[in-house]
């Protein structure tokens, strides 16, 4: 009989568990995607609203993320479509918006919702090394990995499988949510990434950046900077982003890949 418990209360975590498409492992979903995207309207429309936005009218800065966030985005659909899944970021719908904040931070939500923080900038110092980073984080959003993250804190606080119910109408769930993603950065602890999300969103993401018209190479003396920031109280972006040694030398190895996707993009 407890066997028979144990497989009953263990078939819904392997049902919940699917294989990603483009990176090739299997991972926890007990959320369905498209109520992610609902809080992430949600959220990122409160985030803006109580936020200091710059007008890419008025900042060739604020008009940078925008065209930096636009051509990855491209890249990243137009490589889901060349490994036939041309459906697969359908209901994206894409925002860039630069913030105000000295916070050394950039974050992506599910649906395609992106901030730049202002203190970011003197860090990547070119549009190129915003690619990087644009790269990277928008990967962590279509791998699933915020997805992810969530159903594994669900499980640990027992809230257990969601379902078709809307997460909007469980606090709980809308706190796991802040949590996880960087609207919270300011009043709570973003979620870490495990070494693996971290290791995708390189890889992913310097193909993406590459395959926008960016030289992946800027990745290894950006992430130096990074780097150098440490300290006793590193920045937010670090907290949730190591960057170390070892993470530069698998930057450098994932770097001949990257580069038979880059062709420089036309002035």
């Amino acid at each position: 009989m407890k066997k028979i418990a144990s497989l009953v209360l263990l078939f819904p975590l392997l049902t919940a568990c699917h294989r990603n498409a483009i990176t090739g492992r299997s991972q926890l979903s007990l959320v369905p995607e498209s109520e992610m995207q609902a809080l992430a309207i949600t959220q990122y429309k409160q985030f803006l609203s109580s936020n200091k936005v710059v007008p890419a009218a008025d900042s060739k800065n604020a008009e940078m993320v925008k065209r930096v966030g636009s051509r990855i985005a491209a890249a990243i659909t137009k490589y889901y479509s060349e490994h036939g899944m041309p459906d697969a970021l359908k209901d994206y719908k894409w925002e860039f918006n630069l913030v105000e904040s000295k916070e050394v931070n950039a974050w992506c939500m599910p649906g395609g919702k992106v901030v730049v923080y202002t203190g970011l900038l003197p860090i990547t110092q070119s549009e190129t090394a915003l690619a990087i980073v644009l790269g990277h984080e928008i990967t962590h959003a279509v791998a699933g990995h915020g997805r992810e993250r969530m159903s594994q804190q669900l499980l640990a606080q027992g809230i257990g499988l969601v379902g078709d119910v809307a997460l909007s109408n469980n606090p709980r769930t809308v706190d796991i949510f802040n949590q996880v993603y960087a609207p919270s950065a300011q009043v709570g602890v973003l979620l870490p990434n495990s070494r693996k999300q971290e290791l995708e969103a390189d890889h992913y993401g310097l193909i993406f950046a590459a395959m926008a018209g960016y030289d992946p190479r800027e990745a290894i003396p950006f992430w130096k900077r990074m780097a150098s920031l440490g300290g006793e109280k590193p920045p937010v972006f670090l907290s949730d982003h190591p960057a170390d040694e070892l993470r530069i030398q698998k930057l450098q190895a994932l770097l001949p890949e990257a580069m038979t996707y880059y062709q420089p993009a036309k002035k």
